[in-house]
């Protein structure tokens, strides 16, 4: 079963939130946020290899970033990097995807997931997703992981699941009752209090027909655009019609266009350490703290009289830090942030 299963990354984000390190010329999927070696792009790609075959491994991402794509990632085949002429979120850039895939792999469970995340629990993160990939093999469903939440996050979309009762088939599976918008500060208090609410991690899995009849029946119009196509994927002509098709398409959301309208929407709540990496605050959660609080990414950094503060200078042969309590000091290129890190949104590139 495991040669059915397929893997779409979506890599084609500006993501240039992580300033200094990130920019539009390089956003964070293709850096090494974590200083162990690797980038966010190539930690997701092993992640899934225990359960997804590297050769069904397949990328989307944006004309630039093709070149970074192959590079950092080159055990994918070159006819899976999957480029986009321009952004058009998240549905059109699964429907090129999904209808590239059936053209060749008639019966694959897809599972989608954004490039630039981190998990700290690789094993219950690969059981999960064999899981799902398992139920929807077997069923006519589409199912998204969500996310314990441990603390009232405005920056994330949540998932109101029914837990009044499990699926026939798995008893860790739940119907969606709601997909809700990211909250503000007061509502989303309210949803940690309450035990089936989940951050929506917006990683998908479904069998290829299943999402290729939603699109069908929700979006017709994208659907169009990509089933004319299927006798020309795979072909030098792929290419061409991409460019001249894909910007045809309407800018929503998978969320939008699919979810929040199909009938057999299920949850899987799971806990596998996971973070967006959406801020410096947000990865701080995936990486050790001293004693005092602080994170450190670098060769030799020396805290003194130091505090709660990120401290990322992989560049720098040494670095010492002495009196500064909730700050953010990060190098990179020679571009140095020192800032508060509750006012880091301030200094994000657009």
């Amino acid at each position: 079963m495991a040669n059915n299963n397929h893997l779409v990354i979506m890599a084609g984000g500006i993501g240039s939130r992580l300033y200094p390190m990130s920019t539009l010329n390089c956003p964070k999927q293709f850096i090494d946020v974590l200083g162990c070696g690797k980038t966010l792009l190539q930690l997701t790609f092993e992640r899934f290899l225990p359960v997804v075959s590297k050769e069904n491994v397949w990328v989307v991402t944006s004309e630039n970033y093709k070149d970074m794509v192959a590079e950092q990632l080159p055990e994918v085949l070159e006819n899976h990097i999957l480029t986009e002429p321009c952004r058009r979120n998240t549905a059109p850039c699964i429907a090129y995807a999904s209808w590239r895939i059936k053209s060749q792999f008639p019966h694959a469970n897809i599972v989608v997931s954004p490039s630039d995340h981190v998990v700290t629990d690789n094993e219950e993160f690969c059981r999960v997703v064999a899981t799902s990939l398992k139920f929807v093999s077997e069923n006519d469903a589409i199912v998204t992981l969500g996310m314990k939440p441990d603390r009232p996050e405005t920056g994330y979309g949540y998932i109101q699941a029914d837990l009044s009762f499990s699926t026939a088939r798995n008893k860790e599976i739940f119907r969606v009752d709601k997909f809700r918008e990211k909250p503000n500060k007061e509502l989303a208090e309210k949803y940690i209090k309450q035990t089936n609410f989940y951050w929506n991690a917006g990683i998908f899995i479904w069998n290829v027909n299943t999402i290729i009849n939603a699109f069908r029946v929700y979006q017709p119009e994208i659907s169009e655009i990509f089933e004319g196509m299927l006798s020309y994927y795979n072909t030098p002509k792929e290419a061409e019609l991409i460019k001249e098709r894909f910007p045809q398409c309407e800018s929503i959301s998978v969320d939008y266009a699919i979810l929040e309208n199909a009938e057999e929407i299920y949850v899987f709540p799971a806990d596998f350490g996971w973070s967006d990496v959406g801020t410096w605050r947000s990865l701080q959660k995936s990486l050790p703290t001293d004693a005092n609080g602080n994170t450190c990414v670098g060769a030799q950094i020396e805290t003194v009289e130091t505090n709660n503060c990120i401290i990322h200078t992989t560049n720098f042969k040494k670095v010492v830090v002495q009196g500064l309590d909730g700050y953010l000091i990060v190098e990179q290129n020679g571009e140095l942030l020192i800032c508060k890190i509750s006012e880091e949104e301030h200094f994000h590139k657009k």
